[in-house]
């Protein structure tokens, strides 16, 4: 007889080459080793621990892992009552898996049925892969809890949002509250606090003493701006935060204390606190405390520096906005001014009056450019104004004044920057109307409008103040009759883009279309008119700083 492989398995043969009797499916029985030595080694190399029962749920075999996981399963238990509390549960209640602490270690296991009534417990010790899986959630938790704080502090660019923020969001993830002390701005020098605890409607604020710093270790350091590491403290006396905290929270089970750096030193101290009941922070926790605290000292930093900026843009924003017009005899006069749409609210468009013996006299202009820059050289050309115009007040002559004067400044050269201008004088005259002489320098021309409709242009051009040493500059005299008006605006007005297409100028066409249409109005309501015409024509979109000024001969 000889033996053929086929498929892997042996088997006899005929000498035909065919099977002497039909092959069968070999049982599992029969797949098992004879030798229950062997079996036990087999069982005994499994990683899962395996215990079978009988039909009447007593132990009948249990293998090395079994010993080593459950040793309370010996032969001759009975499953239902063992003294594995998830496991007897489970056999109890019919459940084909359990899952539960047992020993310190985390237990999963699955029931399998067998033949004549049996079942088999198959039991693995989960706890590294429980423990990896819970740390990959916790990192993504305290991901997504850095990620939200990054973005709620990023967004408060004011001090009070973002000590309210601060305050808020570690609550409840990582503090049953949170307190934080700061120092306030001068010339106040008492610590003020803000707190939020869980259950609180809104956050509370409040001012302590330095008594509250020296009550609470580590609080003092925190707020020099030592750059100590953060440690809990155990048994912490309610009356020491007795002042910060509220009278429900009772007394804190553990106190973490951080201190809020930032590049110009230390903003304030944040203190994170757990009830009794609460377990204590862990070394990560720890970490990701002094990482919010970095950042929300690095917010609360950069909110104050805002601050800083927007109180230096209001000061410097009051000085520039056109002064209040004064009474001119013989005359009726009227502003407009719109500055462009930017943060700091501050451009380059200005305009000014000033009275004189004869009448007053007038200046309206555009300074290159906008924001910071284009306002110091405005309030430059303002101040020079004021001083030169008391020695002179020939417009022509005031121009090349003031354009020496810019040219003489230290900066001159550096700033490279210049002004659009136009000069005026107002000198009544007996009828009741005025004599306007106008210089110009590189703006655009002022328009008249008649009492009958009529829009006449003055023209005047010349060169941009400050643009050239020799720069030239036209004068032009015109006569206003009684209902007579003078219109001087800045190029904001006719290069306001909008329209339909958001891209079309409101141009010089529709400007004197609204002056004729407007005709015999005081210059009040018109200058409102016309501005309400260009917000009207913009819709909304970013613009150009916006200024003008209406002279009108005062009625007879």
């Amino acid at each position: 007889m000889t033996t053929a492989r086929r498929g892997g398995l042996a088997g006899p043969v005929s000498g035909g080459g065919h099977p002497s009797r039909p092959r069968s499916r070999r049982s599992t029985e029969n797949a098992l080793p004879a030798d229950t030595r062997l079996a036990r080694e087999l069982l005994d190399g499994l990683a899962e621990a395996i215990a079978t029962t009988d039909h009447a749920g007593i132990v009948t075999l249990v293998n090395a892992m079994a010993v080593d996981l459950l040793p309370e399963l010996t032969l001759g238990t009975d499953l239902a009552r063992c003294a594995v509390p998830a496991l007897a549960r489970a056999v109890q209640a019919g459940a084909d898996t359990f899952d539960a602490e047992h020993r310190g270690r985390r237990l999963r296991g699955t029931r399998r049925g067998l033949a004549g009534g049996r079942c088999a417990w198959y039991v693995r010790d989960v706890t590294e892969e429980q423990a990896r899986t819970d740390a990959l959630l916790a990192e993504r938790s305290r991901t997504a809890f850095l990620a939200q704080a990054g973005s709620r502090l990023g967004l408060s660019l004011h001090r009070d949002q973002t000590l309210r923020a601060t305050a808020t969001l570690p609550v409840p993830y990582l503090a049953d509250a949170a307190v934080v002390v700061h120092r306030p701005p001068p010339p106040e020098d008492e610590p003020h606090w803000i707190r939020y605890a869980e259950g609180d409607a809104l956050p509370a604020t409040g001012v302590g003493s330095w008594d509250l710093a020296a009550a609470v270790p580590g609080l003092a350091d925190a707020l020099d701006g030592d750059a100590v590491e953060p440690s809990p403290w155990l048994n912490a006396e309610p009356a020491d935060l007795a002042e910060v905290l509220p009278d429900h929270f009772g007394r804190p089970g553990t106190l973490l204390i951080s201190p809020m750096l930032n590049a110009g030193g230390p903003a304030g101290a944040l203190i994170l606190i757990r009830r009794a009941e609460r377990a204590g922070f862990d070394q990560r926790e720890i970490e990701l405390a002094r990482e919010f605290a970095a950042r929300a000292g690095a917010a609360l930093a950069a909110a104050e520096l805002y601050g800083e900026q927007a109180h230096l843009a209001r000061v410097l924003q009051n000085s520039l906005l056109p002064p209040e017009l004064p009474a001119v005899g013989g005359a009726t006069l009227a502003g407009g001014y719109r500055a462009a749409g930017d943060s700091l609210r501050i451009g380059g468009d200005f305009y000014d009056v000033f009275p004189t013996e004869e009448g007053a006299m007038f200046a309206l202009g555009d300074v290159c450019g906008k924001g910071v820059g284009a306002a110091v050289l405005t309030g430059r050309v303002r101040q020079s104004l004021q001083t030169l115009r008391l020695v002179e007040q020939r417009p022509l002559k005031l121009m090349r004044l003031l354009n020496r004067a810019l040219f003489d400044a230290p900066d001159a050269a550096r700033s490279a920057q210049f002004t659009t201008l136009l000069l005026g004088t107002l000198a009544r005259q007996g009828d009741g109307g005025l004599v306007v002489r106008v210089a110009g320098g590189g703006h655009p021309s002022p328009l008249i409008v008649r009492a009958d409709g009529t829009v006449d242009q003055v023209r005047v051009g010349g060169m941009p103040i400050g643009a050239l040493t020799a720069a030239r500059f036209v004068e032009a005299e015109v006569r206003l009759a009684p209902g007579d008006l003078l219109l001087a605006y800045t190029d904001g007005v006719t290069e306001a883009r909008g329209g339909p297409t958001e891209l079309e100028m409101f141009g010089n066409a529709r400007l004197r279309q609204a002056l004729a249409s407007g005709a015999g109005l005081p210059p009040a309501t018109l200058v409102d008119r016309l501005l309400q015409l260009v917000d009207e024509w913009l819709d909304g979109q970013v613009h150009d700083d916006i200024a003008m000024l209406a002279v009108a001969a005062a009625p007879a």
